[in-house]
């Protein structure tokens, strides 16, 4: 399958399986919507991670982005995050994946980042899967740069184009790319 069929593919899964509409929904960010994505729901499923995978990986590629690890902001950051990481192994060149916590961890090693030691200089890319204000890219990419990592952009599964990636690249510096807009699943009856 090649990439335009990858997307189609995902496209299906995620019409079938993440985009709710109906009633008004309130989203992370407190904007209210009649479409909700729910993409966990898709980016769980085991046809859709090679997908993920692939779909993120040439994404990556497209910006010419080599990086050492990727990952972003639990929950909705962490398959996708394991999708490329496990797809970066048929390239020759494993990415890692990571995880950044909503709030630092009380006890044991009290970690903000999960799966990577930090204080090593790394080049990461911040995936999320449904991109609204971009807060959660930005806390994923505070606490990167805190791990003294060099942040080479932020991709999403979905923007729904409500100033993610004028946040993103006015505020943060960070290229902002998705492999879909919310416009693209709107109902064609």
């Amino acid at each position: 399958m090649g990439l335009q069929e990858d997307r189609e593919a995902l496209k299906r899964l995620l019409m079938a399986y993440s985009i709710q509409r109906g009633r008004e929904f309130v989203l992370a960010s407190g904007r209210r919507s009649n479409v909700y994505v729910d993409a966990r729901l898709t980016t769980l499923r085991a046809e859709a991670i090679p997908l993920v995978g692939r779909l993120f990986l040439a994404k990556i590629q497209e910006r010419g982005w080599e990086p050492d690890a990727v990952g972003g902001l639990t929950l909705g950051a962490d398959p996708i995050a394991v999708a490329v990481a496990r797809e970066s192994l048929n390239t020759g060149r494993p990415i890692h994946a990571f995880i950044v916590r909503k709030e630092v961890k009380k006890h044991g090693m009290q970690r903000e980042i999960e799966g990577i030691e930090t204080g090593q200089p790394l080049k990461v890319v911040v995936v999320e899967d449904v991109a609204t204000t971009g807060a959660s890219a930005a806390q994923a990419v505070a606490a990167c740069r805190r791990a003294g990592w060099t942040v080479l952009g932020v991709i999403s599964l979905v923007d729904r184009g409500e100033g993610a990636r004028e946040h993103i690249e006015r505020d943060l510096g960070c290229p902002f790319e998705s492999i879909f807009e919310l416009h693209e699943f709107e109902q064609t009856n």
